[in-house]
């Protein structure tokens, strides 16, 4: 039999007959038995049989590599009397194995392949990045075609020895970039939604140490810097360095946010960072106290945001610009803030997934402590937020005390959480909190998650965005009033900046025109 042959024969039961396979020692090959049952194996010259291709109730389709003891015959044996149907699909000799020829997905680097091909040099492509500065973005004779919202983006870095690391999104990983031939261009190619907004840093060279797996990912950071192209960055304000902050991409249908910038006109509330100790926790922590302009204590229509990781809230997002924007423009009523730090990273991590004792601080003394200074709003215009972590922290310290916090905002919540776990230590059982209200009584809150279109599970685990999406879907399984809302980012402070406002709009307010 050769590729492409197919046989048909009429057999008794347990009747044998063999069909001569024309291979050589190397050939790929692959076929299947259509119709009929019965067991087919490989045969040698001298009649032995090397393997059972198909057995009597096993897969009809047969692969295998033909070895150095032909030449071969495939023997059908029949397990039942009846009409059997045997085809070779495809025989591939040795030396035709071989992977396709790699397509590059953007048509820009394309052409510069042919350009190097004719002994062309880069100084033209580069000339191009640096007048686009940075990144390529393309959306037309990407190969295969983009899908609809979809454009192709490919970071590209001059010049490095061994290597150079993509650091961020949009994979929200350390990606290896490829090199382009024995060019000094090294890039790498990503489909992303035409809305996103992309922080990342290149790593080039990043050192190869004999170390444990922690301490040689960890050494990207020796490395690790802004794109020398692209003059966008975050947090704002002069970079100290080009190893400060991260450069920001901004697709061209990123939607704007003019709740972010600082507007003629519109007054500003004030700001004042205060101790708070604890005696539930036992320890002693920072807490920014926002008040509009002219907010008045106790006045109807006042509502209160609650917000964990104040320090980030405070340095890398604008908390404070965001709502004297959303309140001057009737966007949101009246809004005070109380921004929660954390003591330590170690205290962060003990005490923003769900932990009872943090729940009882937030019922028993900041809750008081607040109200004292005239910071409080009814449960109905009360909303506890956070971000990772600490959005985590929002939907249990609402599920636990839905008489204090009656609606809650989740930025990419870290709901694959489980007790034990880690972000570098998947849990056995994830999803605790899913599970937790999936089992209990529906509560009277009203919650929003975000979550980044690039937060995606990876290796058969969930990530933020499914997880996000799993709880949103068991609360409204329980009669609970919940919601969920894509962003076109990743996971960090650059992404929520953008999304604050949103969330804030969705809970407590109506959407107006943008001022």
């Amino acid at each position: 039999m050769r590729a492409g042959d197919r046989v048909e024969a009429t057999l008794a039961a347990g009747e044998v007959r063999p069909f001569p396979l024309e291979a050589a020692p190397g050939d790929f090959v692959q076929g299947n038995l259509e119709k009929g049952r019965g067991r087919l194996a490989l045969i040698d010259a001298a009649g032995g049989r090397e393997r059972v291709l198909v057995e009597e109730d096993g897969r009809r389709e047969f692969l295998f590599v033909s070895g150095d003891r032909g030449p071969y015959s495939l023997e059908l044996r029949a397990g039942e009397a009846g009409p059997f149907v045997l085809k070779v699909e495809r025989i591939v000799p040795l030396a035709a194995q071989v992977k396709p020829k790699e397509v590059l997905e953007s048509p820009r680097l394309r052409r510069l392949q042919e350009t190097l091909a004719a002994g062309g040099g880069t100084d033209e492509f580069w000339g191009e990045v640096e007048r686009g500065r940075g990144p390529v973005i393309e959306t037309e004779e990407v190969e295969p075609p983009l899908a609809d919202g979809q454009a192709l983006v490919t970071f590209v870095w001059r010049g490095a020895r061994r290597g150079v690391r993509l650091f961020g999104a949009p994979s929200n990983d350390f990606d290896d970039l490829k090199r382009l031939g024995d060019s000094d261009v090294w890039f790498g190619s990503y489909r992303v939604p035409r809305t996103a907004r992309v922080t990342y840093k290149y790593a080039p060279d990043v050192p190869e140490l004999d170390a444990s797996p922690m301490v040689r990912r960890r050494a990207i950071l020796a490395t690790a810097q802004r794109d020398p192209f692209n003059p966008k960055h975050l947090p704002e304000g002069e970079p100290t360095d080009k190893y400060a902050g991260e450069s920001l991409l901004e697709l061209p249908d990123a939607p704007p946010c003019p709740w972010l910038d600082r507007k003629d006109g519109v007054p500003t509330g004030s700001v004042e960072r205060l101790p708070l100790a604890s005696t539930i926790l036992g320890n002693t922590r920072d807490v920014w106290v926002y008040r509009p302009h002219g907010y008045t204590p106790g006045a109807d229509g006042n509502a209160l945001l609650v917000l964990f990781d104040g320090e980030r809230y405070m340095d890398e997002v604008p908390t404070p610009r965001i709502l004297d924007n959303l309140i001057a423009a009737g966007a949101i009523p009246p809004t005070a803030a109380v921004l929660v730090g954390n003591p330590t990273s170690e205290s962060r991590s003990a005490e923003l997934p769900p932990n009872p004792k943090f729940a009882r601080f937030l019922a028993e003394e900041l809750t008081p402590w607040a109200r004292e200074r005239g910071v409080h709003a009814p449960a109905s215009a009360t909303v506890v937020a956070g971000a990772s972590y600490g959005g985590l922290a929002a939907a249990y310290a609402g599920f636990a005390h839905p008489e204090i916090f009656g609606k809650v905002l989740s930025q990419s919540g870290s709901f694959w959480w489980a007790p034990g776990s880690s972000p570098a230590a998947e849990p056995d059982e994830p999803e605790w909190l899913a599970r937790q209200v999936a089992k209990a009584p529906a509560v009277r809150v009203v919650f929003h998650f975000q979550a980044g279109t690039f937060e995606v599970g990876r290796g058969g685990s969930a990530g933020i965005r499914q997880t996000s999406q799993h709880l949103r879907d068991v609360l409204e399984a329980k009669g609970c009033i919940a919601s969920y809302a894509d962003f076109g980012g990743g996971h960090g402070y650059a992404y929520w900046r953008y999304t604050l406002a949103d969330g804030l709009i969705k809970l407590l307010g109506r959407p107006v025109p943008a001022p």
